[in-house]
């Protein structure tokens, strides 16, 4: 079973991404709130399978779309319950292959978020790529030494994210940072804090 939500390492909550439905009229609908097995306590859900119009599942979905947690969504992809009947939404392939478009869609967005964002000058672009390349090759031949490496790499983040966070918050505010960044401002307020207090 494929994951609910998607997120990736640079950007974080500010563009948590999944699977969204939209109902015939156009709404959102409420999670789905989905029993435990063992009859406990159970748990709301917004996963896409589950709004199917079955018994204990959400309303019925007629729309499926990539949805991010700022605000973008993307293409719709109609769902053809004529055609589907009373299978399982994840057992059809053709929706299973909508909701795989859907990642892909996200992803594209992400490329998108990622080209708004502050650039690094060429040579530090370079420098990165060519370090990635060789730490890459490394792990294979010398994984001790690319363990050096990495702990060597964390050393140096660490210190040049401590003078850049501490900078960043004397000359700019958390929107204009979070906007060079890619992030909500409240996710640039929690990166300054992180690094400022090593």
């Amino acid at each position: 079973m494929p994951k609910e939500t998607w997120e990736s390492d640079e950007f974080g909550k500010s563009h948590e991404g999944r699977v969204g439905v939209l109902l015939e009229d156009r709404s959102v609908p409420e999670p789905v709130y989905i029993d435990s097995v063992s009859g406990g306590f159970g748990h709301r859900s917004t996963f896409w399978a589950n709004y199917n119009g079955h018994p204990l599942s959400g309303p019925r979905a007629h729309v499926l779309r990539a949805v991010c947690a700022c605000g973008w969504t993307g293409t719709e992809y109609p769902i053809d319950w004529e055609r589907i009947g009373e299978t399982a939404l994840y057992e059809d392939e053709v929706v299973r292959t909508d909701a795989d478009n859907c990642l892909d869609d996200w992803y594209r967005h992400l490329d998108d978020v990622e080209a708004s964002t502050v650039a690094y000058p060429e040579d530090v672009n370079e420098l990165l790529k060519k370090t990635d390349e060789a730490l890459d090759a490394l792990t294979s031949d010398a994984p001790a030494a690319a363990l050096k490496a990495a702990v060597r790499l964390e050393i140096l983040a660490n210190s040049i994210g401590y003078h850049a966070a501490n900078s960043a918050y004397r000359t700019m505010e958390s929107e204009e940072l979070g906007t060079a960044l890619g992030i909500t401002a409240r996710a640039a307020e929690d990166l300054l804090f992180r690094y400022r207090r090593r």
